[in-house]
C-alpha cells in the first residue's frame, strides 16, 4: 500500500506561512479512510477490532489456567440426566429387616431437581406387610421406628414347667399309743424338681414312741433324742409347701402325718395314676408301691436293706415318676 503525501503551501505569502495542516490532515483522513473501505481492509479491521472488544468483555473460559476441560457428555449420561430430572420417577432401595433404616432414611437424596422423592421400601421377611417412607430432598425425614416381633408360641404344645413350684414330699412315721397302733410323724424330705433336698429332719413326736418301725421307716431312738418338736418341725414344712405343686406316693398318708390338707389342685399322687401304671405294665387301677414302679420304670432297686427306708430317696423317686407322665398328666388335667 503506498502512502498518502501531505504538502504544506506557503506560496504567493510574503507574511509567515500559514498552517492549513488541521484542514490538510482532515482531508488526508477522509481521503486514506475511503481508500482503505474501497480496498476492504477497514471492514476486516473492525470485525477483529469487534471480536477482540467481545473476548475482553466475556472473560477467560473456567478451564482456563491448567483447570480439567469438561468431558463432552454421553448418552449414558444424558439419559442419567433425563431420568433424574423427571418429576414422576421415584428410587425404591430394598434392605432387609436387620439393617438400620434410620441410617439409610438420615442420609440426603443427590438430585438435580428439586422435585425428585426418594422412596425407601423396608421389607420384612418374617412379615409380607412393609412400611415405606418418602423423602423429600432438602428436608429432615422423620426418625424411623423400630418394633420388635416377637414368634408367639405354638398351641398344643407341652405345658411350661416352673421348676420352683414343685416339690417332692415323704414322711417317715413311727408308732405311739398301745402296740403302736398310732402314727406319727418321725422324718419328714423334701426335694426340688431337680432331685436337691431342700429339707430333711427328724421329728420328735408329740406322744412317746412305743414302736420305731425301724424295719420300714429306718429310725431308731438315738435319732429322736435332740429331735425338733413336731409344732416346731410343722411350721416350717407347711410354710415351704404353701403355694406349691406337692408330688407323693400316697401323699394324703403324709398330709395326715402333717395334720394338715394340701388344695387338690396342687396335688399329684404317683400312686393313682393309670398312665403311669400303664407304662410300668400293670394294670390301671392297681395301686402299686413306690418300689415295684421305680423297680419296672427305671430297673432301680430302693427300700432295700435292713436299715429300713429313706425318706430322701423315696421322694427322690417319686419326683423321676412323675417327669415320667409329667406331659400328658398335665395335658390331661387342664382339659378336664
Amino acid at each position: 500500500m503506498s502512502d498518502i503525501m501531505l504538502n504544506l503551501d506557503c506560496s504567493g505569502s510574503s507574511g509567515p506561512c500559514k498552517d492549513t495542516s488541521g484542514s490538510n490532515k482532515h482531508k488526508a483522513f477522509i481521503n486514506r479512510r475511503q481508500l482503505l473501505e474501497k480496498k476492504g481492509y477497514l471492514n476486516k479491521k473492525q470485525n477483529q477490532h469487534n471480536h477482540r472488544q467481545g473476548n475482553k468483555h466475556q472473560g477467560p473460559p473456567h478451564w482456563h489456567n491448567g483447570a480439567n476441560r469438561p468431558s463432552q457428555p454421553n448418552a449414558a449420561h444424558n439419559k442419567s440426566i433425563a431420568h433424574t430430572q423427571n418429576t414422576h420417577s421415584k428410587s425404591s432401595y430394598h434392605i432387609p429387616r436387620s439393617d438400620h433404616a434410620r441410617s439409610v432414611a438420615s442420609k440426603p437424596a443427590s438430585s438435580t431437581s428439586s422435585s425428585t422423592s426418594l422412596t425407601i421400601t423396608v421389607e420384612n421377611s418374617t412379615n409380607p406387610e412393609q412400611s415405606t417412607s418418602t423423602i423429600t430432598p432438602g428436608h429432615q425425614p422423620p426418625p424411623t421406628r423400630t418394633v420388635a416381633r416377637y414368634a408367639s408360641v405354638p398351641s398344643g404344645s407341652a405345658p411350661l414347667c416352673n421348676p420352683l413350684k414343685y416339690l417332692a414330699l415323704d414322711c417317715e412315721m413311727v408308732g405311739t399309743g398301745p402296740k403302736g397302733r398310732n402314727s406319727e410323724l418321725a422324718r419328714c424330705s423334701i426335694v426340688s424338681y431337680d432331685g436337691d433336698v431342700v429339707y430333711d429332719r427328724y421329728i420328735k413326736p408329740t406322744n412317746a414312741v412305743t414302736d420305731y418301725r425301724t424295719r420300714w421307716s429306718g429310725i431308731s431312738w438315738h435319732q429322736l433324742v435332740k429331735a425338733m418338736p413336731f409344732q416346731h418341725a410343722r411350721k416350717e414344712i407347711l410354710k415351704i409347701l404353701a403355694g406349691k405343686v406337692v408330688i407323693g406316693h400316697a401323699v394324703h398318708n403324709d398330709f395326715k402325718s402333717l395334720s394338715y390338707s394340701h388344695p387338690a389342685v396342687l396335688t399329684r399322687d404317683t400312686s393313682r395314676i393309670p398312665l403311669l401304671n400303664q407304662k410300668a405294665g400293670f394294670p390301671e387301677k392297681d395301686v402299686a408301691s413306690l418300689k415295684r414302679l421305680t423297680k419296672a420304670l427305671f430297673n432301680r432297686n430302693i427300700q432295700t436293706g435292713k436299715k429300713g427306708h429313706s425318706s430322701v430317696e423315696d421322694a427322690k423317686a417319686t419326683m423321676e415318676l412323675y417327669k415320667v407322665v409329667e406331659v400328658e398328666w398335665e395335658r390331661t388335667l387342664a382339659s378336664k
